[in-house]
């Protein structure tokens, strides 16, 4: 008799999701693509939408409310930076809604759009794009394996 296999810890979860905000608009999807796959724990998922599907098993589907703050938190105002309009002079034009590319504390980089460009100022929206927004995700599992450390692990 083959174990099924559910997803949760020490897991490898294929899946395909669709994130939808509450008017129904679709924001991102893998239906009619190639699935996606994490291992679990690995917070490659926000932790509200990964354990509502611990438990599932390949072919079970979920639509899973989260609430702004168990999907991408709350908007937060001091999250929105001003910087001198000189700071971006590499930039021919700059417009509300432009995503640039910044350097952080870490030395990584951090998309940040902009969101409003005055004459002396410019104003850049670092908080993640559905921060403050209910979301839908609607889920379909398509595999769960077990998932072996030692083993390489080939994610979409």
């Amino acid at each position: 008799m083959t174990e099924i296999l559910r997803a949760g810890p020490e897991t490898v979860v294929t899946l395909h999701f669709a994130v939808r905000l509450m008017d129904g608009t679709e924001m991102d999807s893998t239906f009619g693509g190639e699935p996606a796959s994490f291992v679990w724990g690995d917070e490659s998922l926000l932790p509200g939408f990964e354990s509502s599907i611990r438990g599932l098993k390949a072919g079970d589907k979920r639509s899973v409310f989260l609430e702004a703050q168990k999907a991408f938190g709350e908007y937060n105002d001091e999250n929105v930076q001003h910087f001198t309009r000189e700071t971006f002079v590499q930039y021919d034009t700059l417009e509300p809604g432009m995503v640039l590319s910044f350097a952080d504390a870490a030395g990584g980089e951090l998309p940040g759009v902009i969101s409003k460009v005055e004459e002396e100022w410019v104003y850049v929206d670092f908080n993640h794009p559905l921060a403050g927004r209910d979301l839908t995700f609607e889920v379909e599992i398509v595999a769960v394996e077990r998932y072996a450390p030692e083993q390489p692990v080939t994610l979409n």
